[in-house]
């Protein structure tokens, strides 16, 4: 079984927002394979089905993204799931725009969604797929810029990005982490 876990914030605020690239992707991979996202279970929206033959549950934590970790946490212990088949989705600003970069493990960067997840699972050894957002034009507008609105000409850009990050979501299940690296990266 894979827990496939994409960041973001729950409030129809925060819907179009960089900060919602792993949500974004979530609702791809649902649409795709007909996974219905209809359960609340353990403060997170989820959908259980299959991708590439392999049973797999779709989750959007509904803590806030500081919080992320706790809900995953969760998921983990009750099906037993091993970390390397926690797969997260999230926005990265060290990734240029557009881009995606696969990798097997890491640390959070200045992700406070990551952080939390890092804390909570004791480890850094799960995939995550990072959705490029790009920095902002001043740096000390982080949070304005992954929480504010996305302008029109990156909106297309993004939401790309997010079809190809669902894309590496089944590569990673079809043709193993390692593959997909090569493939995305």
């Amino acid at each position: 079984m894979y827990l496939i876990v994409g960041l973001g914030n729950p409030e129809s605020e925060y819907k179009n927002t960089r900060h919602n690239m792993g949500f974004d992707t979530i609702n791809i991979l649902s649409e795709k394979y007909g996974i219905g996202i209809n359960k609340n279970k353990f403060n997170a929206l989820i959908g259980e089905g299959q991708i590439e033959g392999k049973k797999v549950i779709l989750i959007k934590p509904q803590t806030f993204m500081n919080l992320s970790g706790d809900s995953v946490i969760q998921f983990v212990n009750f099906y037993k799931v091993d970390i390397e088949n926690v797969i997260v989705i999230y926005d990265d600003m060290d990734v240029e725009v557009g881009k995606i970069k696969v990798r097997p493990k890491g640390g959070p960067g200045s992700h406070n969604g990551m952080k939390s997840m890092i804390y909570r699972l004791g480890s850094e050894n799960f995939p995550r797929i990072r959705v490029g957002i790009g920095k902002p034009q001043i740096e000390n507008d982080r949070i304005n810029y992954v929480i504010g609105p996305i302008p029109e000409k990156e909106r297309e850009i993004l939401k790309k990005a997010t079809e190809i990050a669902a894309e590496a979501v089944s590569s990673i299940l079809k043709i193993g982490l390692d593959n997909t690296m090569n493939k995305f990266n």
